[in-house]
């Protein structure tokens, strides 16, 4: 992922904020030599105290197998993306339609290192750990090796437990364009008022608008 001076977070709080609020991405896997990458969508708890998140995916998945031959991989998250039509890029002074169209998004991506959990007493406790992430007010039972209601489930599940190494993200937001642009750049987005267009804005005001 390319990612320009003017494009990248502010500080680690910048992403880090963002990501505590998108828990799904897809975990990307070397394939087999000769085979495409393998990708997975999934949800997972990330823990910047910790530098790892934590996530279970079912026994007979392929993803296993190649996780167990090469344990790099990488947790890919986008959200945040609009299409910006050209005219509303245009430069003060310019006809609209030689404006060049752009997308905004948000993408962090974490390289990590897996380690495959089979413990049933260590995975009860990762996923405990998963569950807590999205289920903070509660609402079901704590899973323990050998108890119900979920203790003879683990062993159809494996826990991956993601240790992070390297984080790059980015926030596309208009940032080196004139202020005039992003001015209308808000304006548009404001009145379009479509799927997303109100996170994208939030962004462009955040990030100096």
């Amino acid at each position: 992922m390319l990612i320009h001076p003017w494009d990248a977070p502010h500080d680690d709080s910048e992403w880090q904020t963002w990501l505590a609020a998108h828990d799904f991405g897809q975990l990307a896997v070397n394939g087999p030599p000769g085979e495409p990458p393998l990708v997975q969508p999934l949800h997972f708890a990330y823990d910047p105290e910790r530098g790892e998140a934590v996530t279970h995916l079912a026994r007979p998945n392929p993803l296993w197998r190649a996780v167990e031959a090469d344990p790099r991989v990488l947790l890919s998250v986008v959200d945040d993306y609009v299409h910006v039509p050209g005219p509303w890029q245009a430069a003060p002074g310019t006809p609209p339609e030689h404006g060049v169209p752009t997308s905004f998004y948000a993408a962090v991506q974490l390289s990590c290192t897996a380690h495959v959990v089979d413990d049933p007493a260590a995975k009860a406790d990762l996923l405990n750990r998963q569950v807590g992430h999205f289920q903070p007010e509660g609402g079901s039972a704590r899973a323990a090796a050998g108890e119900a209601p979920y203790g003879r489930m683990l062993s159809g599940i494996r826990v991956l437990r993601l240790e992070v190494t390297d984080v790059r993200a980015k926030f596309k937001y208009a940032g080196k364009k004139a202020e005039e642009v992003r001015q209308q750049m808000a304006a548009a987005l404001t009145t379009r008022n479509g799927p997303r267009d109100a996170a994208a804005l939030e962004h462009l005001v955040r990030r100096g608008l």
